[in-house]
């Protein structure tokens, strides 16, 4: 068994799976048995194959009195206050022991008695093997349950997957002690407010949430706050535990007829003939994206939402419609601090500051590179209102810098494209900004854009706990995901402004990609096909955060900015500062 497995049954029972890691990382209890958030691993798939076989319910009858191996035995205490559902029973007469099954290795560290990242581990070390003090603990909490059920238990044991090996551990008074000590710390902890990550520990590198967690990069941001409050210290850099770039596909569908569908553990996409045109492996699907008429069988949404992973419904125009958000762990106590927090005015109006300055800087940065004659006072009056609107003091103030540096922007917007795409800008010129409906090519993709990227937002806010609908500088209303919308501003002109300038430019957009209707101008299918290649390799650019000094590709830097902003909602940290480019 393993902390993953763990699930509280109310406020008074608590799991016995992986309760004793409290003893070693609380947060990462606080995560999976209170805060109810899982993410698989590498580690966490060969642990469920580990357990696949011993944790099929057994159909023996435990009334038998001939020796049997009981599965899956779930023993509840409500004396000891706990729950439990054990691996294996073994049960002889009135007399039984826990069977745990570990898919590591044993500890043969005698001297330095700790858990420790198992890449650590030295097998020449001459000292025997013993188990590690989580599965000990765990054990003989098993072994407590077993004893109130009737049951004379002196022995455990624990098995290492890895090494096939079977360690005996004798339940004695002072593990019983340890036990309840660590029973004890653990519900503690769990009626508290979430404990902060650890510091340079060497069991993060290989945590599933690690990503969720950030350690290294909440106590960065920490250290900084103390710095500029006057404190003489030096923030460590961040390790480089994230992949710069995800190895997910973000599956669009748009050709009108298709089919989606599922057979096995793979997507089968089909068109209207019924003839194959894609099979994908489900497990790297990370997104969904339905344009038009795209039929989506019942079967593969529930395999989907199985699997957490989120659908959009869009139109051709590029205006999404509908999200599927499956129901996956949510943390309740980021979504509870999210509305608390976002109820105070000044709370609000800190986070859309940060917001807005790092949209106009962004935006002043893209003119300043691609702009073949930007007057000097664009750029000054832009950096002005960056500033200003770091200083605002009402929303209505800052909503003012922020229109005054978009009509700034996009009055300029034309300079930035160059060759066969002039055209398009001139056109663009004439119209400005307009979005429902787009009059113009240009104004077609920058909507396309922006609602695709609305999209990752969402799903970014989803994986951080966060509810997309409440937010800040964007008022909440029915049917609009707010904080995904406050989220995308930093990242408009970093992502959907630069595929639009680099589609046009570089001719993998023309006019003949568009056609002109009564429901203004949309993107051919090989338009948006073209689009969806130049969008793909935007968000698969890698970039370095200014901050932690580590790079990543622009889709996995928005799920950072969503989990910090969720690290600010809980306090953990005191200051937000969103990713901006020179």
């Amino acid at each position: 068994m393993s902390l993953t497995d763990a699930s509280v049954m109310d406020d008074t029972l608590w799991p016995t799976r992986g309760v004793a890691e409290y003893a070693y990382c609380p947060r990462l209890f606080y995560y999976m048995a209170v805060e109810g958030i899982f993410a698989p691993s590498a580690d966490t798939e060969i642990g469920a194959s580990t357990h696949k076989r011993v944790d099929a319910p057994s159909n023996a009858s435990i009334d038998d009195d001939r020796p049997k191996a009981i599965r899956s035995l779930a023993l509840t205490s409500t004396t000891l206050g706990i729950t439990a559902t054990l691996d294996l029973a073994e049960v002889e007469g009135t007399r039984a022991t826990p069977v745990e099954y570990r898919k590591g290795r044993p500890n043969r560290w005698s001297i330095l008695r700790e858990a420790v990242d198992e890449m650590l581990e030295d097998p020449e070390l001459p000292s025997p093997p013993e188990p590690w003090p989580t599965d000990r603990v765990q054990v003989c909490l098993q072994a407590m349950l077993l004893e109130e059920a009737g049951y004379d238990v002196s022995e455990a044991v624990i098995y290492y997957a890895s090494e096939r090996l079977r360690l005996r551990v004798p339940i004695t008074p002072a593990l019983r002690a340890e036990s309840m000590r660590v029973l004890s710390d653990a519900k503690r902890c769990a009626t508290g407010p979430r404990p902060l990550p650890l510091v340079n520990d060497v069991k993060c590198p290989r945590c599933s949430l690690q990503p969720i967690c950030l350690p290294d990069e909440i106590n960065h941001q920490r250290v900084v706050m103390l710095t500029r409050e006057g404190e003489s210290i030096e923030p460590p850099p961040p390790r480089r535990m994230w992949p710069p770039r995800t190895d997910g596909i973000q599956l669009v569908t748009q050709r009108d007829g298709v089919r989606i569908g599922v057979r096995g553990e793979a997507i089968r996409i089909v068109d209207r003939d019924g003839e194959l045109v894609r099979e994908l492996p489900i497990a790297l699907v990370e997104s969904l994206a339905i344009i038009g008429s795209v039929q989506l069988s019942t079967q593969a949404l529930n395999v989907l939402v199985d699997h957490q992973i989120p659908i959009a419904y869009m139109t051709g125009a590029g205006r999404v419609t509908a999200m599927v958000d499956p129901l996956g762990p949510v943390s309740a106590a980021v979504r509870r601090a999210q509305v608390l927090r976002l109820e105070d005015s000044a709370v609000r109006l800190a986070l859309a500051r940060a917001i807005v300055t790092a949209k106009i800087e962004n935006q002043r940065t893209l003119l300043r590179r691609n702009h073949l004659d930007l007057p000097d006072i664009v750029t000054r009056d832009l950096a002005s209102a960056a500033e200003c609107a770091a200083k605002a003091t009402s929303m209505d103030e800052l909503r003012g810098h922020e229109g005054n540096a978009a009509r700034m922007y996009f009055g300029h917007f034309r300079g930035v494209f160059k060759g066969e795409a002039v055209a398009l800008a001139d056109e663009f010129d004439q119209h400005g900004r307009q979005r429902r409906p787009p009059p113009d090519p240009i104004n077609s993709v920058l909507s396309f854009g922006y609602a695709m990227l609305t999209h990752e937002c969402a799903a970014a806010c989803r994986l951080a706990g966060l509810e997309p609908t409440i937010g800040a500088l964007h008022t909440t209303r029915p049917g609009r995901p707010s904080l995904a919308l406050d989220l995308m501003e930093p990242f408009r002109p970093l992502i959907a402004d630069s595929v639009a300038i680099s589609a046009f430019n570089r001719g993998e957009l023309v006019a003949g990609h568009f056609l002109n209707t009564a429901a203004g101008c949309a993107m051919t299918d090989h338009g948006r096909r073209a689009f969806f290649d130049a969008h793909g390799r935007r968000l698969d650019t890698e970039v370095t955060h200014a901050a932690f000094g580590y790079r990543l590709c622009y889709r996995r830097m928005v799920m950072l900015h969503a989990r910090m902003v969720a690290a600010w909602l809980l306090g953990e940290i005191t200051s937000l500062e969103f990713l901006t480019t020179r």
